[in-house]
């Protein structure tokens, strides 16, 4: 069983298991307030699955893209989670999760075998400042994987490429789904992401380039 954390929307806690699926799982759209109610997801979330964090194989972390503020909300507590119980910390891309649970809708099925209609998936989500971050997608492989053929990328809403794709504008991550892409690419001995928060932005404070020369 995995511990699934992400914060890059608003906070969404699970717990999955590989064969049993998405036990339990609480999310809070509240995109200001993640470092306030992820500690009480986590609680809720392993007493609905009736859990305790010795029974869990590791711990999933949501990368982002995501604004700096909140994304690294959640990925300290996976890891200082993962740390706790002696576990790893799996990192997965946010977006692969929307694209996920896009790819199964019913919505983008029924835009898909339109005439004419899409065939991948552009996942966009806020990045604030009057951007946006987005990713393609082409579809799912052979074991259910979301197949991610550019992105993520950090753009101004008229220079998001990849206009001709079915747009998914999502304003949250399950951490469920991101569990379980946890869970498929182990068991397939596929790769994870790097563990590298994606914030696709310079930070504001930047270094000094040393004193200032002070003039009489």
């Amino acid at each position: 069983m995995l511990l699934a954390i992400d914060t890059s929307a608003g906070t969404s806690v699970a717990v999955v298991d590989r064969d049993a699926g998405v036990i339990a799982e609480f999310d809070s759209g509240d995109s200001m307030r993640h470092a306030e109610v992820i500690g009480d997801l986590i609680v809720r979330a392993l007493d609905a699955a009736s859990v305790r964090p010795a029974d869990l194989s590791g711990v999933v972390a949501g990368m982002g893209p995501g604004p700096f503020t909140g994304l690294r909300v959640g990925i300290a507590a996976a890891r200082t989670f993962a740390f706790g119980i002696g576990r790893p910390l799996i990192p997965v891309v946010s977006h692969d999760a929307v694209a996920a649970e896009a790819f199964v809708s019913e919505l983008y099925t029924a835009d898909e075998h339109r005439p004419g209609g899409p065939r991948g998936i552009l996942v966009v989500t806020d990045a604030r400042r009057r951007e946006l971050y987005w990713s393609a997608y082409s579809g799912l492989d052979e074991v259910g994987l979301p197949v991610r053929q550019d992105g993520p990328a950090l753009a101004k809403p008229d220079a998001v490429a990849h206009d001709d794709l079915f747009r998914v504008d999502a304003t949250s991550v399950s951490a469920g789904r991101l569990g379980m892409i946890a869970e498929v690419a182990f068991a397939a001995g596929r790769p994870f992401a790097a563990d590298e928060a994606l914030y696709l932005r310079s930070p504001d404070v930047t270094l000094s380039a040393g004193p200032k020369r002070v003039s009489a």
